[in-house]
């Protein structure tokens, strides 16, 4: 290994540059030249590739987002848009590539390596925690931390008005947004695309939690729920309580953003030194993850077919703390 190539693909986490940076001085310090792939896939189609000194990632460990950017890129999905990143992984000279995102990273990674044999090693970089082969992904404690601190702030107003609020967190295919943070707020409900919602048994806990004299109630609602978003789910409580003065917020993007926390950054240098080391090593294909506070290697085949799968129990002491 001579040259190592890294970039950020897929929706950006916190701590992405922090494993960027990891990347980037662990190369440094083994004698290898980082290259920096700006805006994912579509920077190797389009040969946006440049040589970084360890200057590039100065004062960056505590930043959101990442400072290579990231794309969406449809062209990469074509035989012909692979064979132009291919081009320019040689033109540049690159012998392995480090690979920060999700399953879809991955799984064109995966690809990609079958077609060229360009050594991959994959970083997951997701705030949705839903990938195999990890405990955490890079982002998921910070965004944990950011519902929190937002849905405490709802609290405050909520008891003021003794008002229901539905709040709707990411989380399109998997609750572990949800389901952590409705622990950690102290929830009423929570709602997640893993298990089915059933609005009676929802408006009965309201209505349980009303009878218990509550000043204020939160359902937390993840986006994917087989019953919709938080403002479906609240038009169905409105029919069958309305009386209750309920109101709806949607956190969006605010979950992405914002600096890291301490566990994702110290997650996110780990995971990025041992991505260079395992190149070093002669591995790829792989994702490096941490399982029980250990480094362990996944295939990326297994990392994005076999997800995560939501703790029951988690969802038990939910409902067991919330009546």
């Amino acid at each position: 290994m001579k040259k190592i190539g890294v970039f950020t693909s897929g929706g950006d986490s916190p701590g992405m540059n922090a494993a960027v940076r990891a990347v980037v001085r662990t190369c440094i310090y083994n004698n290898i030249q980082p290259y920096g792939i700006y805006e994912g896939y579509r920077g190797l189609i389009e040969g946006n590739i440049k040589a970084l000194e360890s200057k590039d990632v100065s004062n960056i460990i505590q930043r959101g987002g990442t400072f290579l950017r990231s794309a969406r890129c449809k062209e990469f999905h074509l035989v012909e848009g692979r064979q132009k990143a291919y081009e320019n992984i040689l033109k540049h000279n690159l012998d392995g590539i480090v690979a920060i995102g999700g399953d879809g990273t991955f799984t064109g990674a995966n690809i990609f390596n079958k077609e060229h044999q360009i050594p991959f090693i994959g970083i997951p970089g997701t705030i949705d925690n839903d990938l195999f082969g990890t405990d955490y992904t890079i982002g998921y404690d910070t965004a944990l931390n950011t519902v929190i601190e937002a849905v405490d702030k709802i609290r405050d107003t909520a008891s003021s008005h003794n008002r229901l609020f539905l709040v709707e967190v990411m989380g399109r295919d998997a609750g572990f947004i949800a389901l952590r943070s409705g622990i950690g707020v102290g929830a009423e409900a929570i709602l997640v695309p893993e298990t089915p919602t059933y609005i009676n048994e929802l408006i009965a806990k309201l209505e349980s939690g009303t009878k218990n004299h509550k000043q204020s109630m939160i359902v937390i609602v993840a986006e994917g729920d087989d019953k919709g978003g938080a403002y479906q789910i609240a038009e169905e409580v409105k029919k069958h309580c309305p009386n209750y003065d309920t109101r709806v917020t949607v956190l969006g993007h605010i979950q992405r953003g914002g600096s890291p926390s301490a566990l994702d950054r110290v997650l996110a240098s780990r995971l990025g030194n041992a991505a260079v080391n395992a190149l070093i090593e002669g591995k790829t294909n792989l994702m490096v993850g941490v399982v029980n506070k250990e480094i362990k290697f996944t295939s990326f085949e297994q990392a994005i077919k076999h997800n995560q799968t939501i703790n029951m129990d988690l969802l038990k002491l939910a409902e067991v703390l919330s009546c």
